[in-house]
C-alpha cells in the first residue's frame, strides 16, 4: 500500500484554479475507484471529482473555502490498487453517480511524487456534477440493493436523438394524500430551499414518491415574489462577500461585454393570445404528457425559426473574421442561487418541439440543482432570458460573451388590445433584444425580431 498525493486536474473549458467547496471523505475513509471525494467550484460550476484508486483516505491537503491552482495536490490516498490514468477510464464501470468518467489532462510540469515513491502520482479522474453526491464509504451490495428497492436510480439523461424517447410521466400518477410523504433527502432539501410543501406535491415515483421533477414543476407554479417574513436588519453593518468562482467569471464577462460589442436594443410589443392557447393545448396533450411546457418552449422555437431566416445574428466576431453558424446552441439564462449561468441546449435546431421541451426541462432542473457541467455552458450560439417570470415587462440584456444577439421575454398578462378596431383583453408581452452592431445591421436586427414576434402572434407558423 503506497501514499499517493493527487493534484487538483484541468476538469475542462482551460481551467486555471478552483475552490475546494466540500470535502465529501475525511482521513481514515475507505474509498473505491470513482466514489466522489471532493466538490470544487470553478468560474462555471460546481464539480465533483471521483478517486482513481481504491484505498484509505491519508491526508486532506486543501481546506475547505481555500481557492488553489490547477496541479497543487489537494489530498492523498494510501492506494492499494492501481490508479485509473489512461483511456481505460472510459471503460471502466459507471461511477456511483451515474456519470461518464473523464481524465483530466496534466499540466507540463506533471504530478508530484509521494515521498519515496518514483511513481508519478495520478491526477484525480473528474467528471461533471450529478443530481445525488458521494459517499464516503463504498456501500455494501445489501446495503446498494436495498437503497435500489426503495428509491431507484433516477433515470439517465436523454439524448435527443432521433428514435429515443424522453422519459414521460406515468399517465396516471397517483394523486398527493394526507399520508406520509415519500422523498428522499436530497428532494426533501430541494423542496425547502424551493420553498415548496411537499405535502402539495403529487408524487409520480413508481412507489409513490416525490420526484425532483415533481418538486420543480410545482415550484413553477409559486409565485417568484412570496409574502415572506422581512427580516430584521443585521447587526453587523457590512458584508464582506469575496469576489470569486461564478460571481467573478460573471463580473468579467458582462464587463468583457458591455465594453467590447457595441449593443443596440429593439424592443416589440406582441399579442401571445394564440401562443398562450397553444401552451394549454399542448399540456393537455398526452404526447407532452410528463414535460413541462410553457411559453419559453414556442419562445425558443421561434428564436431557432428565426435564425435560420436571419443566420447573421447566430454568429461570433474576432478581429480578423465573422464566424456565422449553422447551427444553434440555445442558451437559457438561469438564475441560481450561486448566480447567473447560461447553458445550452446543444444542436437546437435539430430538435422536435417535444425534445427541445424536454432538454429546456432538464436543463433547468440541472441548473437550479447548482450541477451544470462546464460543457453545458460552453459553446452557445444566442441567447433567450426569460425576465417575464420575475413580473418584469422587458430589459436591455447584455450579450452572453462571444455571441451577438440576445432574446428577452417579458411577462404576459392581460391588456386591452385592438382587433378588428375593437379593444379586448388580449395576452401581451413585450420582447427586446440586443444586438453586437458590428456584426448586426439594424435591418437583419429588425427582421429578426419581427420573425420572432411572429410566431408568437401565430404559432402555427411553426407548421411552414
Amino acid at each position: 500500500m503506497s501514499e499517493q498525493r493527487f493534484n487538483l486536474p484541468d476538469v475542462g473549458e482551460g481551467l486555471t484554479e478552483a475552490e475546494i467547496v466540500q470535502w465529501k471523505v475525511a482521513p481514515g475513509d475507505t474509498v473505491a475507484i470513482n466514489d466522489v471525494l471532493v466538490e470544487i467550484e470553478t468560474a462555471k460550476s460546481l464539480v465533483e471529482l471521483p478517486s482513481p484508486y481504491a484505498g484509505v483516505v491519508g491526508a486532506i491537503l486543501v481546506e475547505e473555502g481555500v481557492t488553489v491552482d490547477v496541479g497543487t495536490p489537494i489530498i492523498s490516498v494510501f492506494a492499494i490498487t492501481s490508479p485509473v490514468t489512461s483511456a481505460a477510464a472510459l471503460e471502466s464501470p459507471t461511477p456511483p453517480n451515474g456519470s461518464e468518467a473523464t481524465v483530466a489532462a496534466t499540466d507540463d510540469a506533471g504530478t508530484v511524487s509521494a515521498e519515496g515513491d518514483d511513481k508519478p502520482d495520478a491526477v484525480l479522474v473528474g467528471h461533471g456534477s450529478s443530481a445525488s453526491g458521494g459517499t464516503r464509504r463504498r456501500r455494501t451490495r445489501s446495503q446498494a440493493a436495498a437503497h435500489e428497492t426503495l428509491a431507484p436510480a433516477a433515470p439517465p439523461p436523454v439524448r435527443l436523438a432521433d428514435g429515443i424517447q424522453p422519459l414521460p410521466r406515468p399517465a396516471h400518477a397517483p394523486a398527493a394524500s394526507a399520508g406520509p410523504v415519500i422523498a428522499k433527502p436530497p428532494i426533501r432539501k430541494l423542496a425547502k430551499d424551493l420553498g415548496v410543501d411537499l405535502a402539495q406535491v403529487t408524487p409520480t415515483g413508481p412507489i409513490g414518491d416525490v420526484t425532483r421533477d415533481d418538486v420543480v414543476r410545482e415550484a413553477s407554479q409559486v409565485t417568484v415574489f412570496r409574502n415572506i417574513e422581512t427580516p430584521a436588519w443585521p447587526e453587523i453593518r457590512e458584508d464582506r462577500i469575496p469576489v470569486k468562482g461564478v460571481r467573478k467569471a460573471i463580473a468579467l464577462a458582462m464587463v468583457g461585454s458591455a465594453f467590447t460589442a457595441p449593443h443596440v436594443s429593439l424592443f416589440v410589443d406582441v399579442d401571445a393570445t394564440r401562443t398562450m392557447e397553444f401552451v394549454k393545448r399542448l399540456k393537455t396533450s398526452t404526447d407532452f404528457a410528463g414535460v413541462k411546457v410553457s411559453p419559453l418552449l414556442i419562445m425558443a422555437k421561434a428564436m431557432i425559426w428565426a435564425v435560420r431566416r436571419n443566420p447573421s445574428v447566430n454568429a461570433a466576431w474576432t478581429d480578423e473574421e465573422i464566424i456565422v453558424k449553422h447551427y444553434v446552441n440555445l442558451g437559457i439564462a438561469a438564475a441560481t442561487p450561486r448566480g447567473l449561468i447560461v447553458p445550452n441546449v446543444k444542436e437546437a435546431q435539430e430538435m422536435s418541439l417535444l425534445e427541445l421541451a424536454v432538454a429546456l426541462e432538464r436543463l433547468t432542473i440541472t441548473a437550479r440543482d447548482g450541477k451544470t457541467s462546464p460543457a453545458e455552458m460552453s459553446g452557445g450560439t444566442i441567447t433567450i432570458t426569460n425576465i417575464g417570470v420575475f413580473g418584469m415587462d422587458t430589459g436591455t440584456p447584455i450579450l452572453n460573451q462571444g455571441e451577438v444577439a440576445i432574446v428577452a421575454l417579458g411577462t404576459i398578462k392581460q391588456k386591452p388590445w385592438i382587433v378588428d378596431g375593437e379593444v379586448r383583453a388580449r395576452y401581451v408581452t413585450t420582447i427586446g433584444a440586443s444586438f453586437d452592431h458590428r456584426v448586426v445591421d439594424g435591418d437583419v436586427a429588425s427582421r429578426f425580431l419581427a420573425d420572432v414576434a411572429s410566431i408568437i402572434e401565430e404559432p402555427a407558423l411553426l407548421l411552414d
